[in-house]
């Protein structure tokens, strides 16, 4: 079983154990225009967030609206957030380059990617990650932040996400 920190505080999380290398779950968040947004189909970038509504948060989601605009890939910023409440964060703060999901309805998002924190204060809720999924569905960078009241390793999944939106051969191709 996977674990991640609160506040110094061992907590576990709960769902499969997706890593680099495997293909990628397919599942539907819920979108702030409460349409569904599929996960795992194609070139993303997936920011997991326990709350919008916190100041962390907040700054990792504007972080990936500028930084990653204009790349190849979706991003989807998930947490299990309501869709307004989603939508009224993105209207304030001028998101307008990525998508949120909200995963509230059933969990499968959490289960499926194994970020559903089982135990704690936070437990029901996601916790802070990213995953990149190439254009062929394939997972090719994974970070669970080793604790969710701090911010990722920006640099790291910026560039793991030029490499998987590249169109260069890597010297592999047959």
């Amino acid at each position: 079983m996977a674990t991640t920190k609160l506040q110094g505080n061992l907590v576990n999380l709960a769902g499969n154990d997706v890593n680099v290398g495997d293909k990628a779950p397919i599942v539907n968040v819920v979108g702030q225009d409460l349409a569904e947004i599929e996960i795992g189909n194609k070139a993303q970038v997936v920011v997991i967030v326990p709350s919008l509504d916190t100041p962390v948060c907040a700054a990792e989601t504007r972080k990936f609206n500028e930084e990653a605009a204009g790349t190849e890939a979706e991003v989807v910023v998930v947490s299990m957030d309501l869709p307004f409440a989603m939508g009224r964060f993105c209207t304030t703060e001028g998101i307008e380059n990525l998508k949120v999901g909200s995963d509230f309805r059933n969990k499968d998002f959490a289960n499926a990617y194994g970020v559903l924190i089982s135990d704690g204060p936070l437990a029901g809720v996601t916790c802070r990650a990213i995953f990149i999924i190439n254009a062929n569905g394939v997972v090719t960078y994974k970070e669970i932040c080793e604790e969710i009241t701090e911010e990722p390793n920006y640099d790291a999944a910026l560039s793991a996400l030029k490499e998987a939106t590249s169109t260069a051969c890597c010297g592999t191709c047959q």
